[in-house]
């Protein structure tokens, strides 16, 4: 908030509007002002809101003849929204910095099980075998989108606000679009028309924030089946004990994962409930978001926390996933039907392994009974392995990590 007097109080000056030594005064003030929380938090509760009680200790550290230029033209509205997306754009470079760290260990851990056969499970049944490192890449895959969606998001949610009393910058006159373009340079935001009422980029940085922890809920959601005691083909994260089962180990990190995605979409819901904004200002439902969207943000980082400690710890039972398609012959029907197909059609492939599964016929020995088709070549690893690996890589191709 500070930096946004010191921003609007050069950029006047650069245009004549205020005196030089006023603002060669304010512009000291970032960095060098000691505000009382406590006096800011009287001023909410009088004004409803912390600028005026700022700008009232700004003054107070001011020569008189300086004070008079403190705020000019601004409204309280300003101050917070600008403030907001200044402190955004700092809490967004450190998301980005623990999303990549979580991109980069998913792109390692992939590449690692890049030939650990597994069987897939589509609507909760099984299904046909892939690797474990094509999972692994599908859970980065809109990591990966969310990270390059950054710079837009940026672009289109970090602006100045600079409107005045009701947006029309009725203070500063024929000047205030140049007031508004040097701030924004200063303070490293786009440079944007007021925003009092429309909340659209609050909304989409919200929006980002909780698909990112939705995507992360995911990974979490996943490893939890994973490391049920039936299925314990893969675990993570630190082993959870139980009060008073002693066997037991839970999926505490995966567990958490889940536990914030509901959290992160009650808090995105709360900000799209506050995004109407009446008339030209509002006071009711603007206060929402300094509640609510902090709160995402901690939980975004909670999440991506979690995530890595969950994915940098990943530890696989790959005879056990390899036994569990080979204890299933029937789940190399699909691939049973397609070699068939390049030779009798696959109308007519489809009914055969359609009978031979019912005959409890082998599969292998269908193919066996067509000529130029060796089982061992339809049926192996390098079948499932290579497909799926070339997907993976197709995911992370063109990642580029800081």
């Amino acid at each position: 908030m500070v930096a946004f007097e010191a921003a609007l109080a050069e950029a006047q000056a650069a245009l004549g509007l205020i005196p030089k030594e006023a603002a060669d005064a304010i512009g000291q003030l970032p960095g060098n002002a000691e505000i009382s929380l406590a006096a800011l938090e009287d001023g909410v509760r009088q004004s409803g809101v912390p600028v005026p009680a700022l700008v009232k200790a700004l003054q107070g550290m001011l020569a008189e003849d300086h004070a008079d230029w403190v705020h000019y033209g601004a409204t309280s509205q300003d101050v917070v929204d600008t403030a907001l997306c200044l402190a955004a754009g700092k809490a967004l470079d450190d998301l980005s910095a623990l999303l990549g760290r979580v991109i980069a260990e998913l792109e390692q851990q992939s590449e690692t099980y890049s030939s650990t056969i597994m069987l897939a499970r589509t609507r909760g049944q099984l299904a046909t075998p892939i690797t474990f490192g094509l999972r692994i890449a599908q859970w980065a895959q809109p990591l990966i989108a969310l990270d390059q969606e950054l710079p837009d998001l940026r672009a289109a949610a970090l602006r100045i606000q600079f409107g005045g009393a009701s947006g029309s910058r009725s203070a500063v006159g024929d000047r205030a679009r140049d007031v508004s373009r040097l701030m924004a340079e200063a303070l490293g935001l786009r440079d944007s028309p007021p925003w009092h009422t429309d909340r659209t980029g609050v909304r989409r940085v919200s929006g980002w924030l909780n698909r990112l922890v939705q995507a992360l809920g995911k990974i979490g959601c996943d490893m939890a089946l994973s490391a049920r005691g039936e299925i314990a083909e893969a675990t993570a994260g630190r082993a959870g004990g139980s009060s008073t089962m002693p066997h037991k180990s839970n999926p505490v990190l995966a567990e958490a994962l889940q536990t914030l995605a509901p959290v992160a979409t009650g808090l995105e819901a709360g900000l799209s409930a506050s995004s109407i904004h009446a008339e030209e200002r509002d006071g009711a439902n603007w206060p929402v978001e300094w509640a609510l969207l902090p709160a995402l943000f901690e939980t975004t980082g909670a999440a991506l926390d979690h995530a890595f400690g969950l994915v940098s710890t990943i530890t696989v039972d790959a005879d056990r996933m390899k036994a569990r398609v080979v204890d299933m012959p029937d789940v190399m029907a699909e691939a049973a039907v397609f070699a068939l197909a390049s030779k009798i059609g696959r109308v007519k492939a489809s009914q055969q392994v359609t009978n031979a599964l019912a005959d409890g016929q082998s599969l292998a020995d269908l193919i066996a009974t067509v000529d130029e088709l060796d089982p061992d070549i339809v049926f192996s690893d390098s079948a499932f392995c290579e497909p799926a690996q070339d997907v993976a890589r197709q995911i992370f191709a063109g990642v580029s990590l800081k």
